[in-house]
């Protein structure tokens, strides 16, 4: 079978990376960052967490860039809240927002209320004028669960989107063949999936890029802008600031990326391979 390389018109042996920036309405400096990844930098898509604080705000910059739908269940931080945007009384803590940890969300939520605060989310993304270029899973939590990982499918199938999956190395500890499931609907996926790690990224970076192999990489970043927003909403800001260094301001990486003879593609030609398909 022809791989879904070839399908999009690519020699068998070609490299295609993904470079994905994911938590688009985060915040302020997250909406900046991936902007600027994507259009100064070599970012070349983005995943929209449409029940975030600062999601509304990210429509107002979009002009038509690669994005896709970040499904978020959760809301992990401490005192930075965001909740669903239906009536979803399963998918509220103690405090009003979204569960902090995935046990939480996989014990307590009624999986009818996880398909219709999923399905809004896509559906406020396309209202908002987001023309929708696949979809991703927050903190992994509709792709951990077999149970939760049918919702994640449905909605592939019924908007015709790919998925962002782990790769097959994932498969044997999550315990289902979630990759085979996609595939048997003719849902379009990355071939690998790589995150960077928090310390350390632009030497990981170079050495995910010497040693692609042929097919579709994803790697996913977090971009956003260093300023006081940022550092006070999240521990994570040092490896979100070294993530939108990496691709705005670091200009050999994108050499790098040539003469290992890869492209940089977005997820908007798996999306159009699948509906013509």
């Amino acid at each position: 079978m022809s791989t879904v390389a070839e399908r999009l018109g690519y020699p068998s042996d070609a490299t295609l990376l993904i470079l994905n920036c994911a938590e688009l309405g985060f915040c302020h400096a997250a909406n900046v960052g991936v902007f600027e990844s994507l259009r100064e930098g070599i970012g070349t898509s983005a995943s929209l967490m449409v029940p975030a604080p600062w999601a509304r705000e990210s429509a107002s910059r979009y002009r038509g860039e690669d994005v896709g739908v970040r499904l978020t269940l959760n809301s992990e931080h401490e005192l930075y809240r965001w909740g669903p945007i239906t009536q979803a009384p399963s998918l509220l803590d103690g405090d009003g927002g979204f569960p902090r940890t995935l046990t939480d969300v996989w014990d307590h939520a009624d999986l009818d209320e996880v398909r219709r605060e999923c399905r809004a989310q896509v559906e406020r993304a396309v209202l908002w004028g987001f023309d929708v270029s696949h979809l991703d899973a927050h903190l992994d939590a509709l792709l951990l669960r077999p149970e939760f990982f049918d919702i994640y499918l449905e909605l592939a199938v019924d908007f015709s989107l790919p998925l962002r999956l782990l790769g097959a190395e994932a498969e044997p500890n999550v315990g289902f063949p979630f990759r085979q499931l996609a595939a048997a609907e003719n849902v379009l996926f990355a071939d690998q999936f790589v995150t960077l790690p928090t310390v350390g990224g632009r030497e990981a970076f170079r050495q995910v890029v010497s040693g692609l192999q042929p097919g579709i990489t994803e790697v996913t970043l977090r971009p956003a802008m260093d300023c006081d927003e940022l550092r006070a909403t999240s521990d994570s800001w040092p490896a979100r600031v070294a993530d939108h260094i990496l691709l705005v301001a670091d200009r050999g990486l994108d050499a790098l990326i040539d003469r290992a003879g890869a492209k940089r593609i977005g997820y908007r030609p798996l999306r159009d391979l699948m509906r013509k398909s």
